[in-house]
């Protein structure tokens, strides 16, 4: 596929198309083509229109029937369009005629999230992330042109001209390319497991800040911690994880962290490619899952989620639900059945600060829902360990008994054979 054009003075103008079939109903194509006028426009893509077509028979050639061809090519004419973007998969084959008979170039959603996260890897473990979904992208569309370039000729496999040999050459090329880049992403998951035993021997628990793109997490992130995690209003502003410490109550920390979100029908290899990021997700103790509260989709969003979480194996995680943007939500309506159907939610505004401590006292009950309770009695001379409870477990109170401080706590699995002496 050839790139299209674009000069300072000109960003690339495309056409969107979004499909509507028998098992994707017109409101939800409507809502995919206006999410895919959002990934557009993320790459600076400038929109000339937006076309739903309505298709019950697709055909190998161009998915859609030669008259329909037709019409959007004089559309994309009309509207001096460089491009046409589709919401749906396109095949090698239909891509490739598609750019031939319109003399634009053509490609699907999935290639324009490949370009958006390859705009946005900033860090090398992001860049070779991107890489390996590209390149997993691009193999299968080389395996089919070789095929094409067979059946064009006539020819039978083991006779190859100088194109297939130059084909079989470039998917050698990819092959070993993305043998070395998994190679190098298991060395990043290394890294990334002596990382995390490192904070476990802090002893904080670990929580992932999850959600779709554009939820707002790392301006959530930013709004508890003070810190400046880069916070955009863009889709994909975040793909590689940060770590903060936020302090949940007095004394007690967790280790909270950012991660890439999610989009409905996220390229496999994306998934795939990105599950080094996405395992902080499955290996911590709990997870903040931000919603958009004024996203008219939110819950389609939501279910989104809480797929690619259950493919990544932390669709079990306890989960706090965090109702983010109520600022910008004038029917209060819309927060009352959220509120409705999901009874343990939060309801914030990480730009004006509104529900941050409801959810910092959420998020200290979900860490010790499933603690036991225990009653120590820790005498003067060691009320160091009154300090640490302090810091490390949930006090329910505390009072004085003697020459000794009796403590009412839930507390971690790992602090109980320190205080087992203790426990009255």
């Amino acid at each position: 596929m050839t790139e299209p054009e674009e000069t300072a003075q000109r960003p690339e103008r495309a056409l969107l198309v979004g499909i509507q079939t028998d098992s994707i109903p017109k409101a939800e194509a409507e809502s995919l083509l206006a999410e895919l006028a959002g990934l557009a426009q993320t790459l600076g893509v400038r929109e000339t229109g937006r076309i739903l077509v309505r298709i019950r028979d697709r055909t190998a050639s161009h998915l859609l029937s030669s008259g329909k061809v037709q019409e959007l090519i004089r559309i994309a004419e009309a509207e001096d369009a460089d491009s046409i973007i589709f919401d749906h998969p396109l095949s090698p084959i239909q891509q490739r005629n598609w750019e031939k008979d319109s003399g634009r170039v053509v490609y699907d959603r999935s290639e324009l999230i490949l370009k958006i996260f390859a705009s946005r890897a900033l860090t090398r473990e992001a860049g070779l992330q991107v890489e390996l979904a590209r390149l997993q992208y691009a193999l299968p569309r080389l395996v089919h042109s070789r095929d094409d370039l067979m059946r064009q000729k006539g020819g039978r496999y083991g006779t190859k001209g100088s194109g297939e040999k130059a084909l079989e050459l470039d998917r050698r090329k990819i092959e070993a390319r993305i043998r070395d880049i998994q190679e190098d992403l298991k060395k990043v998951r290394m890294e990334r497991a002596v990382q995390r035993r490192r904070r476990e021997r802090a002893g904080l628990p670990r929580a992932a800040v999850v959600g779709y793109t554009n939820a707002g997490k790392s301006s959530l992130l930013n709004a508890i911690t003070n810190a400046e995690t880069l916070a955009e209003d863009k889709l994909f502003a975040t793909l590689d994880t940060t770590t903060r410490r936020i302090l949940y109550a007095p004394g007690r920390g967790l280790l909270a962290t950012d991660t890439v979100g999610f989009v409905r029908n996220l390229p496999h290899g994306l998934v795939e490619a990105f599950k080094a990021t996405l395992e902080e997700a499955a290996l911590a103790d709990v997870l903040i899952h931000v919603v958009d509260a004024s996203e008219p989709e939110a819950m389609h969003f939501l279910d989104t989620t809480e797929k690619v979480l259950r493919e990544i194996g932390a669709g079990d995680k306890p989960t706090l639900l965090a109702f983010n943007k109520i600022d910008r939500v004038p029917d209060r309506t819309r927060l009352d059945f959220y509120a409705s159907r999901f009874p343990g939610a939060v309801f914030l505004s990480a730009k004006t600060g509104e529900g941050i401590p409801d959810l910092l006292e959420k998020l200290e009950a979900l860490l010790t829902a499933d603690r036991e309770e225990w009653v120590v009695r820790i005498p003067d001379s060691q009320y160091g360990l009154v300090a640490l409870l302090h810091r490390r477990a949930a006090v329910v109170s505390e009072s004085r008994e003697d020459d000794a401080t009796v403590v009412r706590c839930r507390m971690p699995e790992d602090l109980e054979e320190k205080y087992g002496g203790y426990r009255t």
